[in-house]
């Protein structure tokens, strides 16, 4: 459901992410659409949160360049800088760097500085984009150059594209089809009618009360649920165990008597 809605409808798949997040909070794909679905409504702070536990849950940092455009949003793009600069931005694919250099020029025309990033976008695989890409790459050139007060090679920068071109490549970072999860949430719903009361209250989940400014990507802590039945299992030990002594203390009383 939410790869159908995020297109057209977004805050309505936002809601059925959310959804699927109180009944699977700990599968990375659920996340990962409860993140790209933040990050489509405008919830910057919420989609940074959520891609992070991605990250945390799957070891992949394919969300990079989405992850520094929301810091961006948040209006800190010294951190969208900083987040390119991971070793793990060498391992994006060859369009993820793209993106993620479209984001960087961005943050350095935040800073005021459209020299910087034009030299961001001038490099051999940016310049090289193919498709929407390249046409999202000659918009960011564009502004880039217009910012430093270079209008008319601004103008020929999108003179070889339509409108229905530049049109169809504005927005923010271009999420890859395949990353949106596909669910239907009243189909879980004829599945787990007889399970109400189990799937009543939503996972523990430390991660969705993580300070958004936290850069913390260790290992997401197992929920408390699990590690409840651990815990109470020694007590339960040691009440068995009482039990026997009692008796024979008993026994020996009765004895004593006997005599």
């Amino acid at each position: 459901m939410v790869g159908r809605l995020i297109d057209d409808e977004p805050e309505l798949a936002y809601e059925h992410a959310q959804a699927a997040v109180q009944r699977a909070g700990r599968v990375d794909v659920v996340r990962e659409a409860a993140g790209l679905t933040a990050y489509r409504t405008g919830r910057y702070a919420e989609a940074l949160r959520e891609l992070r536990t991605v990250r945390r849950l799957n070891g992949s940092s394919e969300h990079l360049p989405i992850m520094a455009d929301c810091e961006r949003g948040l209006g800190r793009p010294e951190r969208a800088i900083t987040l390119s600069q991971e070793p793990e931005a060498e391992t994006l694919a060859a369009d993820g760097k793209v993106e993620l250099a479209i984001v960087v020029s961005g943050a350095r025309l935040d800073l005021g500085e459209p020299d910087a990033a034009l030299a961001t976008l001038a490099s051999p695989l940016v310049r090289g984009a193919k498709g929407v890409l390249a046409v999202r790459v000659a918009q960011a050139r564009a502004t880039a150059l217009e910012a430093a007060g270079r209008a008319d090679e601004a103008a020929a920068e999108l003179s070889s594209y339509s409108a229905a071109q530049l049109t169809e490549a504005s927005g923010g970072v271009e999420e890859d089809e395949d990353d949106v999860v596909v669910f239907d949430l009243d189909e879980d719903d004829d599945e787990t009618d007889g399970d109400d009361d189990e799937s009543a209250s939503p996972e523990s989940d430390d991660d969705t009360s993580d300070d958004d400014t936290s850069d913390d990507d260790g290992p997401v802590d197992a929920a408390p649920d699990d590690a409840a039945p651990d815990d109470a299992a020694p007590n339960d030990a040691e009440s068995v165990d009482d039990e026997p002594e009692a008796a024979a203390g008993e026994a020996t009383d009765q004895s004593e008597e006997n005599r």
